[in-house]
């Protein structure tokens, strides 16, 4: 972990030329129309597991819109998050990179403002961009609060117009951030988002213009706090299951109301919603959150990094279920092929491949390997194969570990000693692999060949300088109240 503490004076002042010349609110573009581009939303959960959703097989919980999602788009068996915490899977979404390239290490990290973003190549193609919910890429920790103007790192610099964002998980009755300016909200968060997005959805449809939206919902991550309705049919079980699955409900209903509202438009089938998770679930839990992989959120085995995921698409997706293996790193490539996006749009050295093909028929075998380097591990798929390695202190032997997820998806039968011949060919795969991030980590796809200055360190909200004014009243608001007098007595300890 690097030093945090040095960094908290970047604060809100980092890069202020960069804010100054930043837009906080959509800009007037050249009008394409809409029926020559697809509309696009990407929605992703918070910590919801690959075993969280009716048609997986929960025992308990519904999620019905989810299930007819499900049954009229592509449904992914094997879509992986590109890490097994949240920030680098978001940083992969926009970027098409595995996490380590764009400077997010782990969560809280801050997107390299070198970095080409979805949002930027898809704002020059003429599509007006929101984003809508949890960001997480400014390098901010702690309970999510709504995203300064100041922030040298705010939705806004990577391409979105129009933005009601928070810097990280969020709740019922949400302070959310619109290009800056703080708004309080009352109800389920998963719902106020995606209500919020619709209008932007709405007027850009009015208009005739091509939108891109992300909705990144604050559900299923802790802490649970689910409308007492929403919570009741899981009475039996303990208070957090209760409420988890309860955030749940509310998220799918949300869903719900997020494709009626695209169809009563008229745009379904000029829509591509493509909906998934931001790494596998959560331990502690009841029922199992991973529908029996091995290992949760955190881990490079199945449970942490493979995560429900549909695309929906009438016009161009008969439904089927898909087993290609695929992950997060791919979403950009395949939007920037529909789009026909220049290759500059993206940076030359990335990790993810166009899905355009699959979505007409199955595809026998992925021809570029999926790597993960996160939490101070490393793993590589390669269609049915996967290695892992733990560890990667110098000092200490690392571990390896070697699977056949077809014959072995629960990860039960470590083959690295037994098949020397895929043991020694993935192990090549890995190092070729490490030797691209180790690279990529010193800034080399850069056109200046080095990483800028002005990315901000990991830091605590409540430790910078422009959120000092919100605290004492915060300190009554119950996603903050325990965390900031938890966060004051540690302080007064040192």
């Amino acid at each position: 972990m690097r030093n945090a503490g040095s960094k908290n004076a970047l604060a809100c002042l980092a890069l202020l030329a960069f804010f100054m010349t930043s837009q906080c609110t959509a800009q007037p573009k050249e009008t394409v129309p809409s029926s020559t581009l697809p509309n696009i939303v990407l929605v992703m959960a918070d910590d919801q597991g690959w075993g969280q959703t009716g048609y997986n097989g929960h025992p308990l919980l519904k999620t019905p819109n989810l299930d007819e999602m499900a049954d009229n788009g592509l449904r992914f068996e094997r879509f992986y998050a590109a890490a097994p915490v949240c920030s680098p899977t978001r940083a992969s979404v926009l970027t098409g990179r595995t996490n380590q390239r764009t400077g997010v290490e782990s969560h809280g990290y801050a997107l390299r403002l070198q970095e080409k973003t979805l949002a930027t190549a898809l704002s020059d193609a003429g599509y007006q961009t929101g984003h809508f919910g949890k960001w997480h890429l400014n390098g901010l920790r702690g309970p999510g609060v709504p995203i300064s103007a100041k922030d040298s790192h705010h939705p806004g610099i990577f391409g979105f117009d129009t933005w009601l964002s928070v810097t990280n998980f969020f709740d019922r009755n949400p302070l959310l951030s619109r290009n800056g300016n703080f708004e309080e909200f009352t109800g389920d968060s998963s719902e106020i988002i995606v209500d919020e997005a619709l209008k932007f959805i709405r007027e850009q449809a009015s208009l005739k213009r091509p939108s891109f939206t992300v909705i990144w919902f604050g559900t299923p991550h802790n802490p649970f706090m689910a409308a007492p309705e929403d919570a009741r049919p899981f009475a039996h079980l303990d208070r957090n299951s209760q409420d988890q699955h309860g955030e749940l409900v509310a998220m799918d209903r949300s869903i719900g109301t997020l494709r009626k509202s695209i169809r009563k438009l008229g745009i379904a089938d000029q829509t591509i919603l493509w909906f998934t998770s931001d790494n596998g679930g959560l331990p502690k839990i009841t029922p199992n959150t991973v529908g029996g992989l091995r290992g949760f959120k955190g881990s490079l085995y199945e449970g942490g990094l493979r995560v429900p995921a549909v695309i929906e698409w009438p016009s161009h997706i008969a439904p089927r279920i898909t087993s290609y293996p695929t992950v997060s790193m791919d979403i950009f490539p395949t939007l920037a092929d529909i789009v026909k996006l220049p290759a500059s749009s993206m940076l030359s050295t990335n990790d993810g491949i166009s899905l355009r093909k699959l979505f007409d028929g199955e595809i026998a075998t992925r021809e570029k390997p999926i790597p993960f380097d996160c939490l101070g591990n490393q793993a590589v798929i390669d269609n049915d194969w996967k290695l892992i390695r733990l560890g990667r202190n110098e000092t200490k032997k690392p571990k390896f570990e070697l699977y056949n997820l077809k014959q072995d998806p629960h990860e039960t039968l470590n083959l690295f000693d037994v098949n020397e011949v895929e043991a020694k060919r993935m192990l090549g795969l890995l190092a070729d692999f490490g030797v691209s991030i180790r690279r990529s980590i010193d800034g080399k796809d850069y056109p200046e060949g080095k990483v800028t200055d002005g990315n901000p360190e990991p830091r605590f909200w409540n430790t910078v300088d422009c959120y000092q004014p919100y605290i004492e009243k915060w300190n009554s608001r119950p996603e903050y109240s325990k965390w900031l007098q938890t966060r004051q007595k540690n302080k007064r300890k040192k």
